[in-house]
């Protein structure tokens, strides 16, 4: 059975929600207006594993840093929202505290020297991961973070990482876009996938 249908048909009201939401290929947001879901008319798909665009500047500081799941997802939730910009609303923080409880949302995280450098927070449903945000306390904390997500989402079977939305930092690590159409057939094929976030590969 594909992993997906677990959060499908969640007992958890909320999660079971946001789930098939996702699964319809919305997001959540709040732009300040209260939290609504969104689509997009073109979506930024990042390359998995051998795929993926490393900047050269950046291959050295790959194994300065180590990587884990889920050791401090209130952490990285804090990181994304102390950021200038955010869609993060305490409403939506709360929803995502909720779901991580129970196994829907997840952050995928960089440390050095005992510290929490960067993290990605993002869903999981079958084979797609999609990203929420992501934050760094440290340099090169999220871009490691999200080379090593890339990598590992790849060995797990994964299909699908979503970004979303396109911006130039993305952009550097080789993410297109695609039209809604698209996407959907890439969800469909994702959503079937017996993928498993855990455990990590060392």
């Amino acid at each position: 059975m594909p992993t997906a249908a677990v959060m499908l048909n969640h007992a958890d009201p909320l999660t079971r929600e946001v789930a098939r939401g996702y699964a319809g290929g919305g997001f959540l947001m709040d732009n300040g207006d209260g939290l609504e879901w969104y689509s997009s008319k073109r979506r930024a798909l990042v390359p998995l594993g051998d795929a993926l665009h490393i900047p050269r500047s950046l291959g050295k500081h790959l194994s300065r840093f180590t990587v884990r799941l889920n050791t401090d997802f209130p952490g990285v939730l804090a990181g994304c929202m102390a950021r200038e910009e955010t869609w993060i609303s305490p409403e939506l923080a709360g929803i995502y505290l909720h779901l991580n409880k129970t196994g829907l949302m997840h952050s995928f995280e960089t440390w050095q020297g005992g510290k929490l450098a960067g993290g990605v927070l993002g869903l999981a449903l079958g084979g797609a991961f999609v990203g929420e945000s992501m934050f760094h306390a440290l340099t090169h904390g999220s871009k490691v973070a999200l080379v090593r997500l890339s990598q590992h989402l790849g060995r797990r079977e994964f299909t699908l990482l979503d970004a979303q939305l396109q911006n130039p930092h993305l952009k550097r690590f080789g993410t297109y876009e695609i039209s809604p159409a698209e996407y959907a057939g890439k969800l469909r094929l994702a959503l079937s996938r017996d993928a498993h976030l855990a455990p990590l590969e060392e």
